[in-house]
C-alpha cells in the first residue's frame, strides 16, 4: 500500500462514524461455530500448557470453554505437537466437548500442513511463515520483490490447498513486532507494512480460490493496532474483500494494565462496528481472559443505532496517523503541548481531613505538615459546592461550581465550573481559567455561537448518548471544521448495577472508560479526562485514569511492561516472572520492559520495549537492549540482576525511594 493510494482513501473505514453499525463481513465456517456475517462477536483464548501434555491441555481447554471461550487456540511449534492435536481433540470429544480448535503456527509450514488436517482452523503469521526476520535491511528491485512473493507462494500454497480440501479455516495474523525483513525494508515498521503483509497472503489465497479466512493486525501498541485495522478494512474494501476480523492487543500484560490496554485497542474498533472475534491477551490464566472479552463484546449486543448530531461537511481528520488536536494553552497549564490533565471528584469525601487527597496522589504528612506527590497525582480536584477545612497543596487546582466559586473570599488556585447558560450570563469570570460544561448538541442549538471564547476557556465535554464515543468524536470533528482551538476535558459518567461486587465494578470501569476515553485519545482528541463513577473509590478512579493515559501513550506515569500471555512454547512461569521483575523495576517511570516467554514472542513482538527479558531455553534467558541482544543464555537465577545491571550501565536506573 503506497502513500498515493492512502491519499485517495475517503477516511471512512467503517459503515458510519456517527451511528453504531456493524461492518458486514463474509461468514466463515469454523467447525460448528461460524464467525462473521450476522453471527455474534465470538470469544477465544489460547492454552498455556505444553501441547504434548494431552490431559493437561484438555483440562485447561475445558476450563476455558466453561469460562466462555468459543474457540481454543493451541500452539503447534513442530510436527510432534501438530500430530498430538489429534489426541487432544479425541480426548475432548470423549468428554463431550466439541469446541473448535485453532493450531497456532509460526515457523513450521510442515506442522501447519499436518494441523490443517486435524483441527478446524490454523493461524499463520505472514512475518515468519516462509519469510524471515533477522532485522536485516534488504534492497529489492520490483522484479526481485515479485520473485520473493512467488517463492513464498510456492511454500504457502500447499497449506492453502489442504485447508480448502479439509474445510479448514485460516487466520492470517499479522503481528506488528514480527514483520519480515522484506516488508520492513519496503514499508518500514508501520501499520501500512502490517496491512500489506496480510494482503499479500490474502491475495495468494484468492488466487487459489480459497476464501475461508479471518484476518488480524495485532500490536502491543494500541494506537498502532487501531490504525492498522482501519487501514486493513479500507484496503480490503478497495479490493472487493470483507473478511472477518479477529481483534486483539498482543502482549497487553496483566491486571489493570492488561485490561485497560486491551480495551483501548479492541473497544475503539468495536465502537465503530469492526470485529467478529476477540481475544484479550493477559499474562494470567487463560480462563481469566474470556470473561473480560465477554464484557467488552456485550456492550454492543443492544447498542442504539441512532446517529448522533453531526455536520454534513466532510470529515478532515486523518484516522490512519496520530496527530494531537491543536489547541491553545490556557494558564500555562492545560492545552497546547501539555500532557492531558486528570480531574478527580472528591466532593463526597471527608473534606475535614487532608488524607482525602491520598486518592488524588497527594500524601499528607501530619508530622512535617506537608504533602508528597505520587507519580500518579491528579491536576484538578472537583469539590462541587463543598469547602475543605484544610489548606490544599499549592500545585493542585480546585474546581467549584460557579455559584460557590463566586462566594470564595480567597480564589487563589480555585476555578469555576459553569453550565453553558451560566457562562453566557456570568457577571464575573475567573481571569485565569474558566471551565464550561458542554455537549455535542450545544454546537447546533445556537448557544455555542453566543459563547464569548477567550484564552481562559476550557470545555468540559459531556455526553448523554448511548454511543457516547461517536457523540464526543463528532464534537471534536466540528471544532476542527470551525477552526476552534479551545482545549477540552473529556468527561464520562458511569453508573452500574447495585448487585455487582467491588471487583466487578472495577473491571467494568477499566474496560468501559478505556474504550470511551481511549478511543478519543488514540486519535489525539482530549486535553484532559474526567471519570465520574460515584460507586467506586476515588483511588480506583485515579488509577484507571492514569492507566488509560499510559495505554494511549498520552501521559507516562509508570513503568510499562510488554508481557506476553504465555502458551505452550513458554520457557518459564510468566506470571511469577512478571511479578518478580515488576517488584524491582516498577519505580522506573517511563521505561518499557518486554517479558517474553520464548523467541517467537521475542525481539520483534516487544518492538516498542527499551529492554527485553526473553526465554532462550530451559533455565536460560536472553537479555535485550531494544532489538539488540546484550547477553545470551543467562541463568534464570541471575537474569534479573543482569538486566538491572544493563539498565544501570545505560544511566536509566534510579534507586527506589
Amino acid at each position: 500500500m503506497n502513500a498515493e493510494l492512502i491519499k485517495k482513501l475517503p477516511g471512512i473505514y467503517c459503515n458510519s462514524l456517527f451511528s453504531y453499525s456493524r461492518w458486514l463481513t463474509r461468514e466463515v465456517a469454523i467447525g460448528d461455530v461460524p464467525m462473521g456475517g450476522s453471527n455474534p462477536i465470538r470469544i477465544q483464548s489460547m492454552t498455556t500448557t505444553d501441547t504434548m501434555d494431552t490431559i493437561g491441555t484438555v483440562e485447561q481447554t475445558l476450563r476455558m470453554v466453561a469460562a466462555g471461550c468459543e474457540y481454543v487456540r493451541i500452539t503447534a511449534p513442530s510436527i510432534k505437537e501438530a500430530e498430538n492435536l489429534a489426541n487432544i481433540k479425541r480426548e475432548l470429544q470423549k468428554r463431550g466437548c466439541n469446541v473448535p480448535l485453532v493450531a497456532d503456527i509460526h515457523f513450521t509450514p510442515n506442522a501447519a500442513e499436518i494441523a490443517a488436517r486435524l483441527v478446524e482452523k490454523v493461524r499463520v503469521n505472514p512475518g515468519n511463515y516462509a519469510d524471515k526476520k533477522k532485522f536485516d535491511h534488504l534492497e529489492y528491485t520490483d522484479a526481485e520483490y515479485q520473485g520473493e512473493l512467488e517463492r513464498i507462494f510456492q511454500k504457502f500454497s500447499p497449506l492453502v490447498k489442504i485447508c480448502k480440501e479439509y474445510g479448514t479455516a485460516m487466520r492470517i495474523g499479522t503481528n506488528h513486532g514480527s514483520l519480515s525483513d522484506r516488508i520492513m525494508s519496503r514499508y518500514g515498521d508501520t501499520p501500512q507494512g502490517m496491512v500489506e503483509s496480510a494482503m499479500e497472503f490474502i491475495r495468494m489465497c484468492e488466487t487459489l480460490g480459497y476464501y475461508n479466512l479471518v484476518i488480524s493486525m495485532k500490536s502491543s501498541n494500541a494506537q498502532v493496532m487501531v490504525q492498522a485495522y482501519r487501514l486493513l478494512v479500507e484496503q480490503m474494501v478497495a479490493e472487493g474483500m470483507n473478511y472477518p476480523l479477529h481483534l486483539g492487543v498482543t502482549e497487553a500484560g496483566d491486571g489493570e494494565d492488561g485490561r485497560i490496554k486491551s480495551a483501548v485497542g479492541i473497544g475503539t474498533l468495536l465502537e465503530d462496528g469492526l470485529g467478529d472475534t476477540i481475544r484479550v491477551s493477559l499474562t494470567e490464566e487463560p480462563e481469566a481472559e474470556a470473561p473480560v472479552a465477554i464484557l467488552l463484546a456485550d456492550r454492543y449486543k443492544h447498542r442504539d443505532t441512532q446517529p448522533v448530531k453531526h455536520s454534513s461537511k466532510p470529515v478532515t481528520h486523518n484516522p490512519y496517523a496520530y496527530q494531537k488536536r491543536q489547541t491553545g494553552e490556557v494558564n500555562a497549564f492545560i492545552g497546547g503541548h501539555m500532557v492531558p490533565r486528570v480531574v478527580l471528584d472528591i466532593s463526597q469525601g471527608n473534606l475535614k481531613d487532608p488524607a482525602v487527597l491520598a486518592a488524588a496522589g497527594y500524601l499528607y504528612s501530619p508530622l512535617l505538615d506537608k504533602y508528597n506527590m505520587a507519580d500518579q497525582s491528579v491536576d484538578f480536584v472537583y469539590l462541587a459546592d463543598q469547602l475543605p477545612s484544610f489548606t490544599l497543596p499549592g500545585n493542585l487546582k480546585q474546581l467549584y461550581n460557579y455559584a460557590t466559586w463566586q462566594k470564595l473570599t480567597n480564589k487563589k488556585n480555585c476555578h469555576p465550573v459553569y453550565t453553558l447558560n451560566e457562562y453566557l450570563h456570568a457577571p464575573s469570570r475567573c481571569p485565569a481559567l474558566n471551565l464550561v460544561r458542554i455537549q455535542n448538541n450545544d454546537l447546533y442549538n445556537g448557544l455555542a455561537e453566543q459563547l464569548p471564547v477567550d484564552d481562559t476557556v476550557v470545555f468540559i465535554l459531556e455526553t448523554s448518548e448511548a454511543h457516547g464515543l461517536a457523540d464526543q468524536r463528532a464534537f471534536f470533528f466540528e471544532l476542527e471544521k470551525r477552526e476552534s482551538r479551545v482545549p477540552a476535558i473529556v468527561k464520562r459518567s458511569y453508573h452500574f448495577s447495585e448487585q455487582l461486587t467491588s471487583g466487578e465494578l472495577t473491571t467494568r470501569l477499566q474496560l468501559y472508560a478505556a474504550t470511551d476515553l481511549g478511543g478519543l485519545l488514540v486519535d489525539g482528541f482530549g486535553d484532559g479526562i474526567w471519570i465520574d463513577a460515584p460507586q467506586l473509590p476515588a483511588q480506583t478512579i485515579t488509577s484507571v485514569a492514569f492507566g488509560i493515559l499510559q495505554a494511549t501513550r498520552s501521559r507516562i506515569s509508570k513503568t510499562e511492561y510488554i508481557s506476553c500471555p504465555s502458551c505452550g512454547r513458554t520457557l518459564f512461569d510468566l506470571q511469577e516472572t512478571t511479578q518478580m521483575i515488576r517488584s524491582r523495576t516498577s519505580h522506573l517511570k517511563g521505561l518499557k520492559i518486554g517479558i517474553m516467554g520464548c523467541i517467537v514472542n521475542g525481539p520483534g513482538e516487544m518492538a516498542d520495549a527499551d529492554y527485553g527479558y526473553v526465554g532462550a531455553g530451559p533455565g536460560k534467558i536472553t537479555l535485550y537492549r531494544g532489538k539488540e541482544v546484550v547477553k545470551k543464555n543467562v541463568n534464570t537465577a541471575q537474569a534479573l540482576d543482569e538486566l538491572i545491571g544493563i539498565i544501570r550501565e545505560d544511566g536509566n536506573w534510579i534507586e527506589p525511594a
